[in-house]
């Protein structure tokens, strides 16, 4: 993955997308094979430090719901022991449209899904890491809403200029976010491009199913 690419991971349930994404974060170790993450292996990283210079988008957000929500987004740079930690979570919760004054003391039980969705952004993105992982970010979300954070995510990973590794079951948003798309199929990648590589040409009877299952061929 390029420096500032966005790479979706796409497939059937159990085909191994989120697996591969733990790979990423040592949650998983690979069965065979080298996980790189910033041109080093995986496996010779301290997990516990690898994962504090990852961002993570979970599903639902994963936010600490007895914690503010400035709290929850100055976690990491906290943890990293950053001289400003609540200033660079301030400066996250903008950069994703959320007014720090008028969401900073709030809980996450007091938010929509959307506004979760947007901290848990602003925590992955408060401590400036150069990768991003995001496990269906926008799966809990109703239509309109997800369109929305759809293209706030876009605009932020751009501005940003950060890698994102992206899982996801929405062939669109797939499509509209990511330069690259992988398709799995049993844990295998059978094709990688981008999308209209994908449309034009896909690799097989299976990657061309699922485009039109999905929508996009």
């Amino acid at each position: 993955m390029r420096q500032g690419e966005t790479v979706a991971l796409v497939g059937e349930s159990g085909s191994g997308k989120t697996t591969l994404l733990r790979v990423f974060n040592a949650l998983v170790a690979p069965e065979a094979g080298t996980a790189w993450v910033a041109g080093r292996p995986v496996s010779q990283e301290d997990p516990v430090q690898l994962r504090r210079r990852l961002g993570y988008v979970p599903q639902e957000g994963g936010l600490l719901p007895h914690w503010s929500v400035l709290r929850n987004v100055a976690l990491v740079p906290t943890l990293l022991q950053r001289d400003d930690p609540e200033d660079l979570a301030r400066r996250a919760l903008a950069r994703v449209g959320l007014d720090p004054a008028a969401f900073e003391g709030r809980y996450p039980r007091t938010l929509s899904g959307g506004q979760r969705q947007r901290v848990a952004l602003a925590r992955a993105l408060a401590a400036d890491p150069r990768v991003i992982l995001l496990d269906e970010p926008f799966g809990a979300l109703d239509a309109l809403s997800r369109s929305a954070l759809v293209e706030t995510f876009q605009e932020v990973l751009k501005e940003a200029g950060v890698s994102a590794l992206l899982v996801t079951h929405d062939l669109g948003v797939a499509f509209r976010l990511a330069g690259r798309v992988a398709v799995l199929r049993n844990g295998r990648v059978v094709q990688c491009a981008p999308p209209s590589v994908l449309r034009a040409d896909p690799s097989d009877a299976y990657v061309r199913a699922l485009l039109q299952r999905g929508g996009v061929a």
